[in-house]
């Protein structure tokens, strides 16, 4: 880490801006959902030629390449060419490829050519980095990153607020509309901070959830995940703000001013129920009270907070059940954190899906003492079953999620709450989280409309 010791070191410390006019850019990775449509759209605004090369076939892809098929953009679709890498002036690398790892851009570290990702771009495009809000961790970055950005939206009256990074579209695009009076509120992963620090830059205000084992796979170990985490705090001055919890100084540390994170107090009315988002929903108000945000009129903003898509989403209640799609859930913490939300003996949880290779035990052992009934669904599906039949809730093998929904109809009570909280990916049987929890959704609402199928016992 720097200690920043002057607003002359200060400015050199800011992301550089990459020239992009007549450089030949390779954008590594369209995907079926678009992720490269932004930063191909910034691109070709700025004069670069581009070249956009995907693993998927063209068939695949067809939705993603329509909506660029206005600009003057080449394709190299079905399988990357080491010579395009060999040959670009600059890569634009998405955050989850590991270049260590990755042939392809090792070719292009092997011929000195630039790589970039598109929040690195974001970051020394934007206006202003004394405008810029960075959210990390573990879990909660999310919840926090929009309950953020809710706030600053109703109670920011100078300035447009924008939310981005790992949360929501592309703010590439748009980034000539950003003004310095704008609040930008960014949500990192601990991939996007690994090539900010190569760029030396941190936001003004940095803010940490917490830490847990996550991306190991990546990583290696906690304590390199942690200093990747570090990496929001690296290269802030002593006019920045850094929040974090305080039982983490041993893994984080900043030389701005330093505001720590202790558990609420009090509750806050919320719409999202749970500990953790009333830890998320402080850890917002804290931080929108670094930027000038009157804490009161923030409460009132977060009282009208709906909740994120797939993240504890209140479905429906039907009949006095209550049901909750929390498809984004895909570890098996955030699945007990889910668990811990909701009175013990009243909750119905489906869990499963593809197998990460995690320990499951701790997980299936909890919800068998908090839960009335468990359904389990996918790969892990018969192991999780396993390990949970020790305890006091009925197992229900179901392998779909169409089955598990259907076997809770028989199943509940008034009062009862029905949650997807899988605490596995979704890969073995839906393309993410998000089509897993449209289809939850889709089934609660099938079920609970017209013809309810099974009378409340």
């Amino acid at each position: 880490m720097r200690i920043i010791k002057s607003k002359l070191y200060a400015l050199l410390l800011q992301t550089p801006m990459l020239k992009l006019r007549d450089q030949k850019v390779v954008v590594m990775g369209l995907g079926r959902f678009g992720g490269g449509i932004g930063v191909t759209r910034y691109l070709v605004q700025q004069g670069a030629r581009v070249l956009v090369t995907d693993q998927l076939p063209e068939s695949k892809l067809a939705q993603s390449v329509a909506k660029l098929k206005s600009l003057p953009v080449t394709y190299r679709l079905g399988g990357h060419d080491h010579e395009d890498f060999k040959c670009a002036d600059i890569v634009v690398v998405n955050p989850a490829v590991d270049p260590r790892s990755n042939a392809y851009l090792q070719t292009a570290i092997d011929h000195r050519v630039k790589l970039t990702s598109e929040i690195r771009l974001l970051a020394a495009a934007l206006p202003d980095r004394n405008r810029v809000i960075g959210i990390t961790g573990t879990a909660g970055k999310s919840t926090t990153t929009a309950m953020t950005g809710s706030i600053l939206s109703a109670c920011h009256h100078t300035g447009k607020t924008w939310v981005g990074g790992n949360l929501g579209g592309s703010l590439l695009p748009h980034v000539n509309e950003i003004t310095a009076e704008d609040w930008v509120v960014l949500e990192l992963s601990s991939f996007m901070l690994e090539g900010l620090d190569e760029d030396h830059w941190s936001p003004h205000i940095a803010a940490l959830t917490n830490l847990s084992d996550n991306h190991l796979d990546r990583h290696g170990t906690i304590d390199a995940y942690a200093v990747a985490k570090q990496s929001i705090f690296n290269h802030q001055h002593a006019q920045d703000v850094a929040i974090f919890p305080p039982h983490l100084n041993h893994y984080f540390t900043s030389f701005a001013q330093y505001k720590p994170l202790h558990l609420p107090k009090a509750t806050i009315p919320l719409l999202v129920p749970g500990m953790h988002n009333q830890i998320n929903a402080h850890l917002a108000l804290l931080v929108c009270e670094q930027a000038g945000i009157d804490r009161q009129q923030a409460i009132g903003a977060l009282r009208e907070f709906p909740g994120l898509p797939h993240r504890l989403q209140l479905v429906v209640e039907h009949e006095s059940v209550r049901y909750f799609n929390d498809s984004k859930c895909t570890t098996p913490s955030a699945a007990k954190l889910a668990m811990d939300c909701f009175e013990p003996g009243s909750i119905h949880i489906i869990l499963g899906g593809f197998d990460k290779q995690a320990d499951l035990t701790d997980l299936a052992v909890h919800a068998s003492d908090v839960c009335r009934v468990i359904y389990t669904i996918g790969q892990t599906g018969p192991a999780i079953a396993h390990a949970a039949r020790s305890g006091k809730a009925q197992v229900v093998e179901c392998e779909t999620l169409e089955k598990a929904v259907a076997a809770t109809t028989t199943r509940i009570h008034r009062n009862d709450v029905v949650l997807l909280s899988p605490a596995c990916a979704s890969w073995d049987q839906f393309t993410n989280y998000e089509a897993r929890g449209n289809a939850f959704v889709s089934l609660v609402l099938n079920y609970s409309g017209e013809g309810f199928p099974a009378p409340l016992k």
